[in-house]
Protein backbone atom coordinates (compact mmCIF):
# COMPACT_ATOMS: atom_id res chain seq x y z
CA UNK A 1 0.00 0.00 0.00
CA UNK A 2 1.59 3.47 -0.92
CA UNK A 3 1.64 5.75 1.58
CA UNK A 4 -0.58 9.18 1.81
CA UNK A 5 1.56 11.98 1.62
CA UNK A 6 1.79 14.40 4.55
CA UNK A 7 -0.16 17.10 4.33
CA UNK A 8 0.98 20.33 4.46
CA UNK A 9 4.43 18.44 3.17
CA UNK A 10 7.27 19.90 5.05
CA UNK A 11 8.55 21.84 1.83
CA UNK A 12 5.67 23.87 1.55
CA UNK A 13 6.56 27.44 1.54
CA UNK A 14 5.96 29.92 3.96
CA UNK A 15 5.20 33.22 4.41
CA UNK A 16 3.28 36.02 6.20
CA UNK A 17 0.55 37.77 5.67
CA UNK A 18 -2.19 40.42 6.63
CA UNK A 19 -4.41 38.81 9.10
CA UNK A 20 -6.43 37.94 10.48
CA UNK A 21 -7.08 34.06 8.82
CA UNK A 22 -9.68 32.24 9.50
CA UNK A 23 -10.49 28.71 7.71
CA UNK A 24 -12.03 29.24 4.21
CA UNK A 25 -11.16 32.83 4.52
CA UNK A 26 -9.77 33.30 0.94
CA UNK A 27 -6.73 35.53 0.71
CA UNK A 28 -5.63 37.45 -2.04
CA UNK A 29 -1.70 38.07 -2.48
CA UNK A 30 -0.13 39.90 -5.54
CA UNK A 31 3.22 42.22 -6.00
CA UNK A 32 6.39 40.77 -4.12
CA UNK A 33 4.40 38.05 -1.93
CA UNK A 34 2.55 36.78 -5.30
CA UNK A 35 5.84 36.71 -7.46
CA UNK A 36 7.49 34.71 -4.52
CA UNK A 37 5.19 32.04 -4.85
CA UNK A 38 4.32 31.76 -8.30
CA UNK A 39 7.83 32.81 -10.60
CA UNK A 40 10.16 31.04 -7.40
CA UNK A 41 8.37 28.73 -5.43
CA UNK A 42 6.79 27.77 -8.77
CA UNK A 43 3.43 26.87 -6.83
CA UNK A 44 0.30 26.02 -8.79
CA UNK A 45 -4.08 25.17 -8.11
CA UNK A 46 -3.75 22.43 -5.22
CA UNK A 47 -0.65 23.12 -3.82
CA UNK A 48 0.52 23.85 -0.09
CA UNK A 49 1.31 27.17 1.35
CA UNK A 50 2.03 27.55 5.24
CA UNK A 51 0.37 31.18 5.98
CA UNK A 52 1.14 33.29 9.28
CA UNK A 53 -0.47 36.71 10.63
CA UNK A 54 1.30 37.20 13.57
CA UNK A 55 -1.92 36.78 15.20
CA UNK A 56 -3.93 33.86 14.81
CA UNK A 57 -0.47 31.70 14.50
CA UNK A 58 0.14 29.38 11.72
CA UNK A 59 -2.16 27.77 8.72
CA UNK A 60 -2.05 25.53 5.83
CA UNK A 61 -3.80 26.75 2.97
CA UNK A 62 -4.26 25.74 -0.30
CA UNK A 63 -3.48 27.52 -3.47
CA UNK A 64 -7.54 27.74 -4.97
CA UNK A 65 -6.26 30.11 -8.16
CA UNK A 66 -2.76 30.60 -9.91
CA UNK A 67 -2.75 33.64 -12.29
CA UNK A 68 0.59 35.31 -13.98
CA UNK A 69 0.60 38.60 -11.56
CA UNK A 70 -1.50 37.72 -7.83
CA UNK A 71 -2.62 33.90 -6.77
CA UNK A 72 -5.44 33.21 -3.90
CA UNK A 73 -4.96 30.65 -0.92
CA UNK A 74 -7.48 29.57 1.08
CA UNK A 75 -6.67 28.35 5.06
CA UNK A 76 -7.90 24.78 5.63
CA UNK A 77 -5.81 23.90 8.67
CA UNK A 78 -4.70 26.00 11.61
CA UNK A 79 -1.73 24.06 12.72
CA UNK A 80 -0.37 26.16 15.54
CA UNK A 81 -1.35 28.91 18.14
CA UNK A 82 0.83 32.45 17.59
CA UNK A 83 4.02 30.98 19.81
CA UNK A 84 5.18 33.02 23.23
CA UNK A 85 8.57 34.53 23.26
CA UNK A 86 10.43 35.22 26.33
CA UNK A 87 10.20 38.86 26.87
CA UNK A 88 13.66 39.90 26.07
CA UNK A 89 14.37 43.27 23.95
CA UNK A 90 17.75 43.65 22.21
CA UNK A 91 18.58 47.19 21.77
CA UNK A 92 21.68 47.13 19.48
CA UNK A 93 23.44 50.66 18.13
CA UNK A 94 23.22 51.00 14.42
CA UNK A 95 26.04 49.13 12.17
CA UNK A 96 26.84 49.47 8.76
CA UNK A 97 23.54 48.27 6.69
CA UNK A 98 24.56 44.97 5.55
CA UNK A 99 25.95 43.94 9.53
CA UNK A 100 22.80 45.46 11.02
CA UNK A 101 20.47 43.09 8.21
CA UNK A 102 22.67 40.30 10.08
CA UNK A 103 21.32 41.63 13.39
CA UNK A 104 17.79 41.74 12.98
CA UNK A 105 17.86 38.86 11.10
CA UNK A 106 19.95 36.66 13.44
CA UNK A 107 17.75 37.95 16.33
CA UNK A 108 14.60 37.44 14.72
CA UNK A 109 15.79 33.71 14.37
CA UNK A 110 16.94 33.00 18.13
CA UNK A 111 13.90 34.12 19.25
CA UNK A 112 13.43 38.56 20.48
CA UNK A 113 10.47 39.72 21.27
CA UNK A 114 11.33 43.67 20.78
CA UNK A 115 14.25 44.85 18.69
CA UNK A 116 15.17 48.87 19.98
CA UNK A 117 17.87 50.16 17.47
CA UNK A 118 19.64 52.30 19.27
CA UNK A 119 22.57 55.72 18.43
CA UNK A 120 25.28 56.00 19.87
CA UNK A 121 28.47 59.14 19.68
CA UNK A 122 30.55 56.27 17.48
CA UNK A 123 27.99 54.76 15.32
CA UNK A 124 28.59 54.82 11.64
CA UNK A 125 24.94 54.98 10.94
CA UNK A 126 22.27 56.95 12.25
CA UNK A 127 19.73 56.11 9.81
CA UNK A 128 17.31 52.93 9.33
CA UNK A 129 15.18 52.40 6.59
CA UNK A 130 12.38 50.88 8.42
CA UNK A 131 10.71 49.16 5.68
CA UNK A 132 13.76 47.19 4.44
CA UNK A 133 14.60 46.26 8.53
CA UNK A 134 11.24 45.14 8.71
CA UNK A 135 11.15 42.51 5.23
CA UNK A 136 14.66 41.76 7.01
CA UNK A 137 12.37 40.55 9.77
CA UNK A 138 9.75 38.68 8.27
CA UNK A 139 12.34 37.03 5.86
CA UNK A 140 13.88 35.26 8.69
CA UNK A 141 10.84 34.43 10.67
CA UNK A 142 9.47 32.91 7.45
CA UNK A 143 12.34 30.99 7.12
CA UNK A 144 13.26 29.44 10.49
CA UNK A 145 9.39 28.95 11.01
CA UNK A 146 8.66 31.38 13.79
CA UNK A 147 5.10 31.92 14.26
CA UNK A 148 5.32 36.01 16.08
CA UNK A 149 7.21 38.57 14.26
CA UNK A 150 9.39 40.67 16.77
CA UNK A 151 8.36 44.55 17.22
CA UNK A 152 10.63 46.86 15.73
CA UNK A 153 10.90 50.43 17.00
CA UNK A 154 12.25 53.54 15.52
CA UNK A 155 15.74 54.35 16.51
CA UNK A 156 16.60 56.42 19.48
CA UNK A 157 19.62 58.00 21.21
CA UNK A 158 21.42 56.62 23.48
CA UNK A 159 20.32 59.28 26.35
CA UNK A 160 16.36 59.09 25.61
CA UNK A 161 16.73 55.21 25.75
CA UNK A 162 18.74 55.81 29.08
CA UNK A 163 15.57 58.61 30.15
CA UNK A 164 13.24 56.41 29.84
CA UNK A 165 14.55 53.07 31.23
CA UNK A 166 12.40 51.31 33.45
CA UNK A 167 14.01 49.77 36.78
CA UNK A 168 11.49 47.16 36.30
CA UNK A 169 13.68 45.58 33.30
CA UNK A 170 17.20 43.98 34.03
CA UNK A 171 19.74 46.06 31.39
CA UNK A 172 22.80 43.40 29.95
CA UNK A 173 25.50 45.61 29.09
CA UNK A 174 28.27 43.93 26.81
CA UNK A 175 30.72 46.11 28.13
CA UNK A 176 33.67 45.93 26.91
CA UNK A 177 35.50 46.90 29.21
CA UNK A 178 34.89 44.49 31.49
CA UNK A 179 31.73 42.79 33.71
CA UNK A 180 30.43 39.70 35.17
CA UNK A 181 31.18 36.48 33.63
CA UNK A 182 27.94 36.23 31.22
CA UNK A 183 27.08 32.54 32.34
CA UNK A 184 26.96 33.26 35.67
CA UNK A 185 24.57 36.02 35.29
CA UNK A 186 22.37 35.11 32.94
CA UNK A 187 21.62 31.59 34.63
CA UNK A 188 20.00 33.84 38.20
CA UNK A 189 17.92 35.97 35.93
CA UNK A 190 14.74 35.51 35.41
CA UNK A 191 11.42 38.01 34.43
CA UNK A 192 11.52 40.61 31.69
CA UNK A 193 15.50 41.38 30.26
CA UNK A 194 17.16 43.82 27.75
CA UNK A 195 20.36 43.33 26.27
CA UNK A 196 22.53 46.53 25.03
CA UNK A 197 25.15 46.23 22.85
CA UNK A 198 27.59 48.87 21.05
CA UNK A 199 28.73 50.07 17.73
CA UNK A 200 32.03 48.91 15.89
CA UNK A 201 34.22 51.62 18.24
CA UNK A 202 32.32 50.67 21.67
CA UNK A 203 31.13 53.19 24.02
CA UNK A 204 32.55 56.22 24.81
CA UNK A 205 33.19 56.92 28.52
CA UNK A 206 30.69 58.92 29.38
CA UNK A 207 28.23 56.39 27.95
CA UNK A 208 29.32 54.27 29.52
CA UNK A 209 29.36 56.09 32.93
CA UNK A 210 25.93 56.64 32.03
CA UNK A 211 24.59 53.66 31.43
CA UNK A 212 26.57 51.88 34.80
CA UNK A 213 24.42 54.81 36.89
CA UNK A 214 21.19 52.79 35.72
CA UNK A 215 19.91 50.42 38.94
CA UNK A 216 18.73 48.12 36.47
CA UNK A 217 22.07 48.20 34.54
CA UNK A 218 24.41 44.69 34.34
CA UNK A 219 27.97 45.37 32.75
CA UNK A 220 28.79 41.48 31.40
CA UNK A 221 31.57 39.78 29.87
CA UNK A 222 31.46 37.79 26.68
CA UNK A 223 35.10 36.53 26.73
CA UNK A 224 38.59 37.45 26.55
CA UNK A 225 38.54 38.94 23.20
CA UNK A 226 37.06 41.97 21.78
CA UNK A 227 34.09 40.96 19.22
CA UNK A 228 32.47 42.85 16.55
CA UNK A 229 29.01 44.74 16.81
CA UNK A 230 27.67 41.96 15.19
CA UNK A 231 29.48 38.72 17.22
CA UNK A 232 28.43 39.84 20.39
CA UNK A 233 25.03 40.62 19.82
CA UNK A 234 24.13 37.18 18.34
CA UNK A 235 26.70 35.42 20.88
CA UNK A 236 24.95 37.44 23.65
CA UNK A 237 21.35 36.55 22.41
CA UNK A 238 22.42 33.17 21.78
CA UNK A 239 23.87 32.91 25.74
CA UNK A 240 20.96 33.98 27.14
CA UNK A 241 18.18 31.81 25.51
CA UNK A 242 20.22 28.66 26.32
CA UNK A 243 20.60 30.20 30.12
CA UNK A 244 17.83 32.10 31.05
CA UNK A 245 14.94 32.11 28.06
CA UNK A 246 13.45 29.36 26.00
CA UNK A 247 16.31 27.12 24.87
CA UNK A 248 16.02 25.66 28.20
CA UNK A 249 13.69 22.37 28.82
CA UNK A 250 12.52 23.60 31.51
CA UNK A 251 11.51 27.05 30.29
CA UNK A 252 7.89 27.97 31.49
CA UNK A 253 6.23 31.34 29.45
CA UNK A 254 5.30 33.86 32.46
Amino acid sequence: MVATPAWPPRSAPRLFVKGPLAVNGDVRLDGQSAHYLLRVMRVKEGDAVILCDDATGEWAAEVTAAGKRDCTLRPVDHLRDREQVPDFTLCAALLKKDRFDLVLEKATELGVRHIQPVITRRCVADKLNMDRARHAITEAAEQCARTALPTLAEPVKLDALLRGWSDNRMLFFADEMGGEPVDKVFSTQSGAAALLVGPEGGFDDAEREAIRSLASAKPISLGPRILRGETATIAAIALWMGLAGDWRQEYTQT
